[in-house]
């Protein structure tokens, strides 16, 4: 697969740089619509939900449709074809994060959050099992352990850190019942890193494995889930593509090959089987037993390309840039009046790209809208599906969560307690931020030039009269459109 689109000169012949990132962004400068009724360059902070694609992914997905074919058992030359790209890109993600191909299976899912699913069904986990965590998780790493296990939540320091004397603790208390340490790599509303191989030494002490949710990680730091003879060891890991300048439904959980072997798998059906009698069924081997039914051989594709441009330039380097660009961001956030910002923002070595803010008393949706409407700054806001989290940092008291509770469940989110989180990839500059900053300067000096109203039902604030036509932008949101209006006129 080649990693660069045509256009973009000899790319595809040497190694990348960071600079040559931001031209490798799909739509890097496209305007968009904003309440006064100009147009002005997309500014994408949003990285952290799910980042743009490169261009060299489209260029691999193109080269690689006219040859695209159902995978495993098909004799003709495309089946042939797309067999070997799809089992080529299996090799290049295990060789990202310094998995042993002959020890551990590949497994493409659809996200992390199906990753998570997967490998919390097939723990087999009996009536005493344990599963430790921290409260720093996304409820992707939480709430599928609760179906099976009883899950300890270890809490954070005063800055959002897990708390690492406690996770200790718990491990030294549970002893033999742990069965398993669920830890994100990164978090995605501090951005902060837990050390995971250091977590994994105490973990295997306690005769458990570990699981590493690296859906924030991935696309920022060089991982390495180090020899199994190693202390250090990581049993589990998981990422998904959308994350890492992909954006093509896939995800991928990595695991030991003896382990996905044993018990049956999540999912049944097709490519899943070696034997299948009206009484019996004899299951394939992993990666095949967990990959139920046709896969997502485009995925596949799309995040092996996307590696390999990450790889080109180096993920040391993307983890410099990113580095100096949060270094930058926070000098910049700090000088906007009346900001609050969360987690650490001195001391961040141990963070990639995240940042995460109120401003004054305005409702964090507020802020979001504005930040999009007015200056054309893609950020996100609320709890981030990490809500017991967001709630610690923000000091919400267990009285006020009951009555905040109550009245989403009434339908009432108006009140909802959140945040706005700013966040880069390895393409995003200082240029950036700067719009950010200045935008958050005039939003605080009360320089608001719309009129918006909150929805009660889902939080959001909306500006009155911003109604723009997405079909000028996108064709299918056209066709709706001309489908929609053909449906009322008749």
């Amino acid at each position: 697969m080649r990693t660069a689109e045509a256009g973009t000169g000899d790319m595809a012949h040497r190694a990348l740089t960071i600079e040559d990132l931001r031209r490798e962004i799909v739509g890097i400068d496209t305007p968009v619509p904003l309440l006064d009724g100009s147009e002005r360059t997309y500014v994408h902070l949003d990285n952290a939900a799910s980042t743009p694609a490169f261009r060299s992914v489209l260029t691999a997905i193109s080269d690689f449709l006219p040859w695209y074919s159902g995978v495993h058992r098909g004799t003709g030359f495309k089946s042939l074809l797309a067999t070997n790209v799809f089992d080529t890109a299996h090799d290049i993600v295990a060789r990202f994060v310094g998995a042993d191909p002959g020890r551990e299976a590949v497994v493409f899912t659809k996200n992390t959050t199906e990753c998570i699913n997967k490998l919390a069904y097939r723990m087999r986990f009996h009536s005493d099992d344990v599963v430790v965590t921290t409260l720093l998780e996304h409820h992707s790493n939480d709430l599928p352990w609760r179906r099976y296990a009883r899950v300890i939540h270890v809490g954070m320091t005063s800055d959002g850190h897990p708390d690492l004397a406690k996770l200790k603790a718990v491990l030294d208390r549970e002893g033999g019942r742990v069965k398993i340490v669920a830890v994100t790599g990164a978090s995605n509303i501090t951005g902060l890193c837990p050390p995971i191989h250091e977590i994994a030494r105490w973990t295997h002490a306690a005769g458990a494995k570990i699981f590493v949710d690296a859906a924030q990680l991935a696309p920022h730091r060089p991982i390495a889930m180090l020899p199994e003879n190693d202390g250090g060891h990581i049993d589990f890991l998981a990422f998904s593509a959308h994350k890492m300048y992909a954006p093509f439904g896939t995800g991928v959980l990595l695991g030991p090959k003896a382990f996905f072997n044993e018990g049956d798998p999540d999912l049944v059906g097709g490519g899943v089987v070696d034997v299948v009698t009206l009484d019996r069924a004899v299951w394939n081997k992993p990666p095949a037993k967990e990959e139920a039914g046709s896969p997502n051989v485009v995925g596949a594709v799309a995040l092996a390309a996307a590696i390999t441009t990450l790889e080109s330039v180096g993920m040391n380097a993307i983890a410099n840039h990113e580095q100096e660009l949060l270094d930058y961001g926070y000098r910049k956030l700090k000088t906007v009046p009346d900001i609050r910002l969360y987690g650490p923002t001195d001391s961040l070595q141990d963070k990639v790209g995240v940042m995460t803010f109120n401003l004054g008393n305005m409702h964090h949706s507020l802020v979001a809208a504005i930040l999009g409407v007015e200056a054309g700054v893609g950020v996100r806001d609320g709890c981030f599906c990490a809500h017991p989290y967001v709630k610690e940092l923000l000091g919400v008291s267990s009285e006020d969560d009951k009555m905040l509770s109550a009245e989403v469940i009434q339908g009432d989110k108006s009140r909802m307690p959140g945040m706005v989180r700013a966040s880069i990839g390895c393409y995003s500059s200082k240029e950036d931020i700067d719009v950010l900053v200045e935008a958050l300067r005039r939003i605080a000096k009360g320089d608001i030039r719309g009129r918006y109203h909150q929805d009660r039902a889902t939080g959001a604030y909306h500006a009155e009269g911003f109604a723009p036509d997405f079909g000028r932008y996108c064709s299918l949101a056209a066709a709706e459109t001309a489908e929609r209006t053909h449906s009322e006129a008749s």
